[in-house]
């Protein structure tokens, strides 16, 4: 879905830089997820378990979109 890239996107180019080492292995673990299972996350159907995981999908979803 175009509108998940985007959200991923927007949290690459703004958070990701300046994001701590352990936030850029969450975030690179959310990008192994299973499809269903990102998408879940992502369209708020699911809330991760994972407390590495749940911030950083909190993150991403925070970013505006501009």
């Amino acid at each position: 879905m175009r509108e998940l890239d985007e959200l991923l996107l927007r949290y690459l180019e703004s958070r990701y830089p300046i994001a701590a080492d352990d936030e850029k292995a969450a975030f690179q673990a959310v990008l192994e997820l299973p499809d269903p299972e990102l998408n879940g996350y992502l369209l708020q159907r699911q809330v991760p378990t994972e407390g590495s995981k749940a911030f950083v999908i909190k993150h991403i979803l925070s970013i505006p979109n501009v």
